[in-house]
């Protein structure tokens, strides 16, 4: 459902291009600015934990598939595939994935902040911040220098010294006021879950780190836990900024054995602790919006909601192509005629209601002419919006789009949909402000610049695609969404964009026709404003009088290039 707050449409010019996203396993360039990498970091994490969430789903298939042919009781197998949703082993082998392949961000540890990651900056998973080099332990509460790292920078200091802590309520003993923190030192309690103290603490290893940074004023990065049913773990860890150990002691815990506690200050100048900001987004939609998903509100500039594509009168959509013989839901890629078109296996997982693995060249969904139902996972751009989006008024972008709930990577977001048309006609279309290229092909094959995925699409529908000359700059085909369309055309440009472009097969198979999809490149928090690479070149517009125009770029990533073209 979406939400306006203003009253006037600020368009932002196009023909947009497919925005790539970074191959699995790539290595991030190093001209990149700190964020980015971050970013690109993070993505790769998910690209490898989507993955072997593949893998879990596909073997768990073949266990129900087996148990179907044999009419025996539940197997060991079984039991363990229906509690494969709350696994978080996944996790911890996508982080000893990238330890293992040095990809990680920053694997030597430092003092203070780390580069990249600002403070209100979230992590769905321990792992995740393993990954980036934030803090190095996916278990401990304490992460420390050890006696490694006592010679060039850092010759200065006794070790160990303290770097990271988490606060997330392991300890019974733990105080936590905000700026003013009273944290239980590591050791000595039950990891039943309980979280009782069942034994003395030392000080050693975290604990003596952390007396250490009291001794020699050395801050420590603190990151708060919460409960989170948007992480896959269950818990959301926002960073919170540094802070400095002022105090330490020993005392009698309320267990009865002995424990230490630190006092921790925030360091003053930090930007506002953001950890229960978040909450906000939970809280209950007006009755006053519409209960229909996917329906924009009344808006006085006459804008007409389609759901879907709508041809123009001279555009004749192609015959419905053949589909797979699944029935019920495609459930073994070796069999499947779709799963065969996506390089012999499925382009999403069932986790969160369909996510898509990673950025290819085109999707073929299973369409019409397919044997399987609407619950099939590679349906899933076809299953309408989501999310609760909200279209809001921006200082000096016009309309963007938020959405009210947590968004995972690789989820769909939404299609861009408009008029479609002949790009040979867009000119003498009034108001065509907003013309969205279907450039697959061009992408595909790397022309005008473009920046080439891996080549995973069948080789046969990409010849039988190819029977005409493909334009290196023009594709024949775009959309319109000047007058007609949904929440794509209201969704900002980004340097730094969140979403990526994804061509998307379903009814038919002509790539000069695909369907144009927005995903989810991030795991996205509530209220963050959704942005995409709109993929101009700079300098590669010009107006009616040959000359190049230029418009700035508002969208204030780190790498903003400050011009859209």
């Amino acid at each position: 459902m979406l939400k306006f707050y203003s009253m006037s449409v600020q368009f932002s010019p196009l023909p947009i291009q497919i925005f790539i996203e970074r191959k699995r396993g790539e290595r991030i360039p190093s001209g990149k600015s700190d964020h980015a990498k971050v970013r690109e970091t993070l993505r790769l994490f998910n690209s490898h934990y989507l993955h072997l969430v593949q893998e879990e789903e596909t073997r768990c298939a073949r266990v129900v598939e087996d148990k179907k042919k044999s009419k025996g009781s539940k197997s060991k197998k079984e039991k363990q595939c229906a509690r494969v949703v709350e696994n978080k082993k996944k996790s911890k082998a996508s982080k000893s994935k990238m330890i293992e392949t040095k990809t990680v961000l920053f694997p030597d540890k430092r003092i203070g902040n780390i580069p990249g990651i600002d403070v209100g900056h979230q992590f769905y998973s321990r792992a995740e911040m393993v990954v980036v080099g934030f803090h190095s332990h996916w278990l401990n509460g304490i992460d420390y220098m050890g006696q490694a790292y006592s010679k060039g920078e850092y010759s200065t200091y006794t070790f160990p010294i303290a770097v990271a802590i988490v606060l997330s309520g392991m300890y019974e003993d733990d105080l936590d006021n905000a700026d003013d923190v009273i944290y239980t030192g590591q050791g000595g309690h039950n990891l039943t879950g309980d979280k009782r103290q069942i034994k003395d603490q030392v000080l050693e290893r975290g604990n003596l780190a952390l007396k250490n940074c009291v001794d020699q004023g050395v801050p420590v990065r603190v990151v708060r836990g919460h409960e989170s049913r948007s992480s896959y773990c269950g818990k959301v860890y926002t960073y919170d900024g540094l802070y400095k150990v002022v105090q330490y002691w020993a005392e009698k815990g309320i267990s009865g054995f002995t424990v230490f506690k630190f006092r921790l200050k925030r360091l003053e100048g930090q930007p506002l602790l953001t950890t229960k900001q978040v909450q906000f987004s939970f809280g209950r939609v007006p009755q006053s919006l519409a209960e229909i998903q996917g329906l924009v509100c009344e808006d006085i500039t006459d804008y007409k909601y389609l759901k879907s594509i709508q041809p123009a009168n001279n555009v004749k959509l192609p015959s419905s192509a053949g589909g797979c013989d699944c029935v019920g839901r495609c459930v073994d890629p070796k069999t499947c005629a779709c799963a065969r078109l996506n390089g012999s296996d499925f382009p999403y997982v069932h986790r969160d209601g369909g996510r898509l693995i990673e950025a290819k060249d085109v999707v073929y969904e299973c369409g019409p002419g397919c044997g399987c139902g609407p619950e099939c996972v590679n349906r899933t751009s076809q299953k309408g919006l989501k999310y609760r989006f909200e279209v809001f008024r921006t200082p000096k972008k016009g309309w963007a789009v938020r959405s009210w709930d947590f968004i995972p990577s690789g989820a769909p977001i939404c299609e861009y949909t408009g008029i479609l048309r002949r790009t040979e006609d867009v000119d003498s279309v009034s108001g065509n402000d907003y013309i969205f290229d279907i450039d697959c092909l061009q992408t595909m094959k790397g022309l005008g610049g473009r920046e080439r995925r891996s080549r995973d699409a069948s080789e046969s529908e990409i010849t039988s695609s190819e029977k005409h000359e493909v334009s290196e700059s023009t594709p024949e085909f775009c959309i319109d969404a000047g007058f007609s369309g949904n929440i794509a055309r209201f969704i900002n440009h980004s340097c730094g964009p969140n979403l990526f472009v994804q061509c998307v097969l379903h009814a038919h198979h002509d790539m000069k026709l695909a369907r144009v999809m927005l995903f989810a490149a991030d795991n996205i928090p509530p209220l963050q404003e959704l942005t995409y690479d709109y993929g101009y070149a700079l300098d590669s517009v010009l107006g009616p009088d040959g000359k190049v125009k230029q418009v700035p770029c508002y969208c204030g990533a780190a790498d903003c290039k400050k011009r859209l073209y």
